[in-house]
Formats: structure tokens, C-alpha cells, sequence
């Protein structure tokens, strides 16, 4: 019997191990099945466990306490602004755009007050300045520009919490400059290509206002030449420009030379034979204009019946620098009905000139000012009974409109004895200049 129980257990396990063999792959997934309810059991029980230690973790005050810190180091301590300013900007107006306090701004302020007129921003320049972020918001660094070359920085002391005052000086070189070129289309346009910059042009066109007429006297490829004082910084920009020593406007192959003379009391340019290039008046206050309307009897553009045209009509852009013909006090600033806004200058007690349809008036033009001959004094516009932009400019001689164009303008001194001598040398050594110049040019 119990040989055949063993018997009979063989042919168990066989057919156990045959059964397994013939279904292996359902018995793999039955393996896996198992496994994986398993393994998952545990995940469960594990993620439990770590969940609530994740909890205590979290609810720990030192953990809070670190997180905070993180939080706040995250954020900048300090702010950098660069504000450029724009019209109607005070300085006390921009830093309360900041949020800066009242009484951070009056610490600065005081300080700047003592050495700068703050109540003259100039438009575009970039006040630069860093604050705290805390509560206070105190300002660490400011810049001020007072100029190309120079700037005033103020910067807090954070052992003992005061502000100190410096000067940023950039140390400027001087440098020659010569440029040359034929006038194809304007001259603004052809003394731009050249890389001059804007000032030394109006400069240009007000020391040839007294003889030349931009619009009607110069022709195409007339040629001009120019030699002036730049001030190069380290890195060779021109941050500022100097006197003109020469200029010279070719026209139909005329010379017009013209050279700087720095004599007391003769300051100022003369031809070659010493003869000053300022008179009395000069013939356009403007330069690049196109003369649209000339003195005398017209249909008037607005009203529509002939009347008399007592001045002479100049068009041009929007915008366009107006200079004060001669030297003279402001008697009238401000709005003139239908011309619009104008200003008026008494020149002398035998001329005073003026000027109509401005779109704005210039920095500090206002009625009492005194001006020098060729100071902006306005911009061209349309405002007023104007059907377009352009400068309406009247001379008037002895109480009586004249026509502008047409006056034969007293003459300039004339240098003698020692001055005219010292002169001779002076253009000498302008010609030695501007012959080396063109030479290295070459």
C-alpha cells in the first residue's frame, strides 16, 4: 500500500510539473499579479508614514522661519532707476513717482539746491539713482547731470546713515576738426552726412546770417568748409564743441572766408581784410527756410481780399530753430491773436523786429529778457491765422514796417592799429592749421 501511495505521489508531482510546464505564462502572471498587489500594499503603508512626517515638517516654526527668509532674499534689496525727464518734470515730482518719502526727498534737495538751480531740468537728461526696498526707502546713490563733462553724485554713508556730496568730472581732449563738402540739397543736410553736429551748424548759419540768404543765395554743388574746436572724450566721442576758427562758404566760386578773432571787446569773425561779419540786423532769422511770401501787396490766404503783406513769409518745417536777428530786449512774448504766438524785439531806437506763428517760444524767452544776435527765440509753427508752418518776420524801422530783405544793413567795426596786427598773425596761423589738417587728410 504504500508503495503504491509513493506511486501514486510521482504521478502526482508529474503531472504538477506537466500542468506547470504546459501553463507557464499563466502561472508568470499570477507571479506578477501577486507581486505587484504587494509591493502596492506597501507603497501605501510607506506614503502614509512619510505624509504625516512631511506634515510635522511643515508645521514646525523653524521650518516657517526658514522658508520666510528665502522668500525675502529672493527679493531685491535695492532698486536701480534710470529716469529720463520729460517736460513738466520737477525733481520732487520724480522721486515721489518712486514713492520715495518726503522727508529722503528734502535731504536731497538740500543738498543739491546749495550748488545747482533744480527748477531747470533739462529735457532728456537721465537722472540715475538706487534705493532701498525697506520700509524707509532711502536713497543710497544718486547721479545728477549738470552737463556733458560734468555730474553730481550723492551717496549715503550706511555706517553713519549721512549723505555725501561729489563731483564726476570727465576730462575732455581738445581736438581740431576740419570738414568739407559741396552743398547738393541744403546745407544742414550736407554738414550732417559730414558727422557735424547740429549746434556748430546753427552757429555756422547765424556768423553767414548777415550776408547770406540760405534759400536764394546759395546753388547747387556751391561748396563750404569748416574748422572748429571738438572735445573728444577717451573713447574719441565729441561730447562738446568749441569756437569756429574758420569757415568759408564757396559760392559760384566766390570766396566768403571768415576767421575767429578772440581780441577784448572784438571778439567775434572777420573777413581776410578785418572786417566784422555782425552788422546790425540779420537778413534771415532762420536758416534753411524756403521764402514763401515776400513784402508787399497779396490776397490773403485766410481772409480772402488783397491786402498789404507787411513782412516776409519763411516756410519750414514744424519745429525749426527761430534766432533773434540782432541784439535787443523782448518787449512782447506771448499770444498776438492772429498771428498767433509771437515775440517782438526793440533792437535800438531806430529798429525792432518780430516774430509770428511760433509753435512754442524758447527756454527763457519771455517779455523783459535781454538776447544776443542769433539766440533761439522760438520754433517755427502754424499757430494763429496761418494756413500752414512758417515764420512771419517783420522789421520794423522807425515805427514803420519795412521790407526786410531789400534794407541795406549798416556795416560791422573793422579791426585797427594793434588788434588788426595781432589779427594778421591770428589768420596766419588759422591757414598753417587748416593746410596741416587737409594735408594729414590725404
Amino acid at each position: 500500500m504504500k508503495i503504491n501511495l509513493l506511486r501514486s505521489n510521482k504521478e502526482g508531482v508529474r503531472n504538477f510539473n506537466t500542468i506547470i510546464k504546459k501553463n507557464l505564462e499563466l502561472v508568470f502572471l499570477v507571479c506578477t499579479a501577486l507581486s505587484v498587489i504587494v509591493l502596492a500594499q506597501l507603497f501605501n503603508l510607506l506614503k502614509d508614514q512619510r505624509k504625516d512626517h512631511f506634515f510635522e515638517i511643515l508645521n514646525n516654526i523653524y521650518f516657517e522661519k526658514t522658508i520666510n527668509n528665502v522668500i525675502e532674499n529672493l527679493e531685491p534689496k535695492y532698486i536701480n532707476i534710470e529716469h529720463k525727464i520729460l517736460h513738466g518734470d520737477s525733481f520732487n515730482s520724480i522721486l515721489e513717482k518712486y514713492e520715495i518719502p518726503k522727508s529722503e526727498i528734502n535731504s536731497i534737495i538740500k543738498i543739491l539746491s546749495k550748488r545747482e538751480n533744480l527748477k531747470k531740468l533739462k529735457k532728456n537728461q537721465v537722472i540715475k539713482f538706487t534705493f532701498d526696498t525697506g520700509g524707509s526707502k532711502k536713497i543710497t546713490s544718486l547721479i545728477y547731470p549738470v552737463s556733458r563733462t560734468k555730474k553730481i553724485q550723492i551717496i549715503r554713508n550706511l555706517e553713519n546713515d549721512e549723505l555725501y556730496y561729489q563731483e564726476l568730472i570727465t576730462n575732455l581732449n581738445k581736438k581740431i576738426v576740419y570738414k568739407e563738402a559741396k552743398i547738393l540739397r541744403s546745407l544742414y543736410q550736407s554738414a550732417t552726412k559730414l558727422g557735424i553736429q547740429p549746434n556748430v551748424i546753427v552757429e555756422f548759419a547765424r556768423i553767414y546770417g548777415f550776408q547770406i540768404d540760405f534759400q536764394r543765395d546759395i546753388r547747387k554743388n556751391d561748396t563750404f568748409q569748416i574748422m572748429y574746436e571738438g572735445f573728444q572724450d577717451e573713447k574719441g566721442r565729441v561730447l562738446e564743441t568749441g569756437k569756429i576758427l574758420y569757415a568759408n562758404m564757396m559760392l559760384r566760386g566766390q570766396k566768403n572766408e571768415l576767421y575767429y578773432f578772440g581780441g577784448k571787446k572784438f571778439e567775434g569773425h572777420y573777413d581776410k581784410n578785418g572786417k566784422s561779419a555782425k552788422k546790425a540786423l540779420m537778413k534771415t532769422p532762420i536758416n534753411g527756410a524756403r521764402l514763401s511770401s515776400s513784402f508787399g501787396m497779396r490776397k490773403h490766404p485766410i481772409l480772402g481780399f488783397n491786402k498789404m503783406h507787411k513782412g516776409t513769409d519763411f516756410a519750414a518745417p514744424i519745429g525749426t530753430p527761430i534766432m533773434a536777428s540782432g541784439d535787443g530786449k523782448i518787449i512782447r512774448a506771448r499770444w498776438c491773436g492772429g498771428g498767433g504766438n509771437c515775440v517782438k524785439i526793440k533792437h535800438n531806437s531806430t529798429y525792432s523786429t518780430v516774430y509770428a506763428h511760433l509753435s512754442k517760444f524758447g527756454a527763457g524767452i519771455k517779455e523783459g529778457v535781454r538776447v544776443k544776435q542769433g539766440r533761439i527765440i522760438g520754433y517755427v509753427g502754424s499757430t494763429g491765422l496761418s494756413t500752414g508752418p512758417h515764420l512771419h518776420y517783420e522789421v520794423i524801422e522807425n515805427g514803420k514796417k519795412i521790407n526786410s530783405q531789400t534794407l541795406k544793413l549798416p556795416s560791422g567795426k573793422t579791426l585797427k592799429g594793434k588788434n588788426r596786427k595781432i589779427f594778421e598773425v591770428e589768420k596766419i596761423k588759422i591757414n598753417v592749421l587748416k593746410s596741416e589738417i587737409i594735408h594729414k587728410q590725404e
